[in-house]
Formats: structure tokens, C-alpha cells, sequence
């Protein structure tokens, strides 16, 4: 086994007491073996550098909207039945019911956090509010357990003097969550009442909490009412630069997160959040304007493109050397891939002679193996990207054509 994976496996062993699924039910004499991604078809190998489609498809899910791959580095995949919980082979160890999964992350200790609705009665009367549910032992050989409950309006401390809002606050939805390095966390939630001067913080926004999910603020510097740079409107996805897999030798500790934005008028759909720090202002959130630079020496295509998205749906960040930035967009039916300066395209292969970034991005309506139906997830790990592909019930891989070999 190689020395890396020892590390890895000491490292995991020390954050959790139950790790059934992991070196129990996969029947497998290494994490090597454990983590064989699939087969490539070599008919699909495209000529030029290009993603290719793992195999099998994983199929048969009802309408899948979120794919992530854990610290514990199992696969969760929500869809309209609840979370559904795969190992590496893509074989399914449980479901959690959970009503109205859409998002699910995992933090360093290993609790998962899943996006959902919970029935909860308010003055004598039942409502369907927004949820996130934090589960300990969610792959583990014992029965999940369920820690905490963040419920709206509940969950937000600028709520505790105001009165609930009735059907107002049934409006009220998560729609992505993130953890950082220290197991903090980031909570994307949207809604209809947007007043920046009242005392309760705007529906759209980004809530803070604490590793014990104390609330401690808010992205208040963010504009929840018109397109900017830094604005909130129709929040649909929310991804932090801490990632798995877990390291011995350190994880990205950047507080800034990336987010993306479904209304209309966002000329700017994806938005890459900068936190600043100043003596007089103290901590702040702003926009990342070096994505601005269109060199089209470098690429033709760019992230901060004026109105480049339809309905972008999910957003992950690469935690490794390439720092690549992955977007599904359901209404482009599409997948995009960018660097992290905001330029469109995989690096060119070393002593090609290509100056410019290799385009990768891929999609188009239907199903076939490199044709998309709304999809509606998306995420990386170890140089494999996952697709949640609601409208074809399915996740598919696909590994970078120049790392094959890797």
C-alpha cells in the first residue's frame, strides 16, 4: 500500500469510531482497490484532450439533484427518495430518508449535513420549513444519528426578536451549504423578503455558524436586491475551498467561498466571494474583480462572461494542484469547466506547444454518454468529476483524458 494511503487511513481512523463501510462491506485488500474508479470504453478516448465517461453509469436513481463525495470517501447522492449512500464501486450501503434532500457536505469530523424540510408547528399550525440536518455515523456500520436540527427562522439570530411571518417563512428555502477547514460553516438560503435596512437580515443571504453551529453572522456586505459583483439574488449553490480528501499535509484554509445566482437580471451568475479584513471595518465580503480579465491570449472563453449561464445549479472547486472550477448549468444542460483565474479550459498538456487553455466543457440535451438532461450536481475527487443527471435519473464520471494514467 502506498505511503500516502497509509497516512490517510491512520488519519481517518483517528476522526471517527465507525467506519463499517469503509474497511468492512467493500471486501477489498487495499484503499488502492477500494478507490478503482471504472472502466474507459477506448472508443470514447476523444483525439484532442477532453473529458472521457467512466463506466458503468450508475443508474436507476429518481431525479438526482446533489452528488458529493465525503472525507469518509463514500458517494452521497440526493434525490426524491432521500440521500442515498454508495461506496467507491458505485454499490449502495444505505438510504437516509430525508423529505426534500438537495444538498448534502460533509465537515473533517465526519458529520454530514443535508439540505432538507421539516413538518414543525408554529402557533398551533403545521408549516413545511427549510432544515438542515446534521447526522454522526452516516456510513458507519451503526444506525445514523441524528445530532442537530437548524430549522428557519429558528436558525438565524437576527430572528429571535421578530415574529414568525406565517406562509412568508414556509417560503424560506436552503439551497447550499459548505464547510471550511475548521468545520465552520456557510449556509446559502433564499426568499421573498429582501429589505436591507430592516432588522432581521434579508431571506437571501449567507448565514455563519460556528463548529457548533452557534450562528455568529452573516455576509452582510452582500447586496440581496440588485446584480453586482456581490449580490444574492435566487441563490442556487454555495461551495467552499475545503475539500476531500482528507490530508496529513494540510487542507485549504481560504475563508472565501464561490456561489451561484439564478435570477434573470444576474449578469454574473457564478460569483467567487472574497473575505477582506480591515482595522476600521473588521472582517468583510466582497467580489473577486481579478476574474474580470478576459486575455483571450489565454482563452476564449471566461467565468465572469456577462450573462454566460441560463440556470446554473451547482458549483465544486478541485482541492488539488489544478484548482479547477466545475459548473452544471440545467438549462444549458451543460457542463463547464474553468481554472481558477476564471479562464475557460484544462491546462495544455507539458511540451505540447499550446499556448491557450484547452476548452473542455461539454453537455447538450439528451442522454447519451457526453449529453446531459437538467443536471443539477456536480463534484470532484481525486481527479474524477460526478454528475448528478436529474432529467436521465443518473450519475455519471468522467476522468480528464490526460490523466488516464494518473
Amino acid at each position: 500500500m502506498k505511503l500516502k494511503n497509509i497516512v490517510f487511513a491512520l488519519l481517518l481512523l483517528t476522526t471517527t469510531s465507525s467506519c463499517g463501510f469503509l474497511f468492512g462491506s467493500k471486501q477489498d485488500d487495499t484503499i488502492d482497490d477500494i478507490l478503482q474508479q471504472g472502466s474507459i470504453d477506448p472508443n470514447l478516448i476523444p483525439n484532442k484532450v477532453g473529458y472521457v465517461p467512466i463506466l458503468p453509469i450508475w443508474k436507476d436513481f429518481n431525479a438526482p439533484v446533489d452528488v458529493y463525495v465525503g472525507y469518509d470517501e463514500m458517494v452521497y447522492i440526493c434525490d426524491q427518495n432521500g440521500v442515498h449512500i454508495l461506496d467507491q464501486k458505485g454499490d449502495e450501503q444505505r438510504l437516509i430518508n430525508i423529505q426534500g434532500a438537495t444538498d448534502v457536505v460533509q465537515d473533517r469530523r465526519l458529520f454530514t449535513y443535508i439540505l432538507g424540510k421539516i413538518t414543525k408547528s408554529v402557533n398551533g399550525q403545521n408549516y413545511q420549513l427549510a432544515a438542515v440536518f446534521k447526522v454522526a455515523n452516516a456510513s458507519g456500520a451503526g444506525t445514523p444519528i441524528f445530532v442537530d436540527t437548524l430549522i428557519h427562522p429558528f436558525n438565524d439570530a437576527s430572528r429571535n426578536t421578530t415574529n414568525f411571518r406565517n406562509a412568508l417563512d414556509e417560503q424560506v428555502a436552503f439551497t447550499g451549504i459548505g464547510t471550511l477547514h475548521n468545520n465552520e460553516i456557510y449556509l446559502a438560503r433564499t426568499g421573498p423578503t429582501n429589505q436591507q435596512s430592516a432588522v432581521a437580515r434579508p431571506d437571501n443571504t449567507i448565514l455563519f455558524y460556528d463548529e457548533n453551529l452557534a450562528n455568529t453572522g452573516s455576509a452582510v456586505s452582500l447586496n440581496s436586491s440588485s446584480s453586482s459583483l456581490k449580490s444574492m439574488l435566487n441563490i442556487s449553490a454555495l461551495t467552499t475551498f475545503a475539500a476531500p480528501p482528507q490530508s496529513a499535509f494540510g487542507i485549504n484554509a481560504s475563508p472565501d467561498f464561490l456561489m451561484l445566482q439564478t435570477a434573470p437580471q444576474a449578469e454574473y451568475k457564478v460569483l467567487w466571494i472574497k473575505q477582506t479584513y480591515s482595522a476600521d471595518l473588521g472582517y468583510d465580503y466582497t467580489e473577486n474583480a481579478g476574474l474580470l480579465n478576459y486575455d483571450t491570449s489565454k482563452t476564449s472563453g471566461f467565468l465572469y462572461q456577462s450573462f454566460r449561464f441560463g440556470q446554473p445549479a451547482d458549483i465544486c472547486v478541485a482541492p488539488d494542484e489544478t484548482g479547477y472550477i466545475f459548473v452544471v448549468d440545467a438549462q444549458k444542460d451543460s457542463l463547464f469547466q474553468f481554472t481558477n483565474k476564471g479562464f475557460e479550459g484544462v491546462n495544455p498538456p507539458a511540451n505540447s506547444g499550446i499556448k491557450k487553455q484547452i476548452i473542455a466543457s461539454f453537455g447538450g440535451r439528451g442522454a447519451g454518454v457526453f449529453q446531459l438532461n437538467q443536471p443539477s450536481g456536480v463534484a470532484y475527487f481525486k481527479r474524477v468529476v460526478y454528475i448528478a443527471d436529474k432529467g436521465n435519473n443518473r450519475i455519471i464520471r468522467y476522468k480528464l483524458s490526460t490523466d488516464l494514467e494518473k
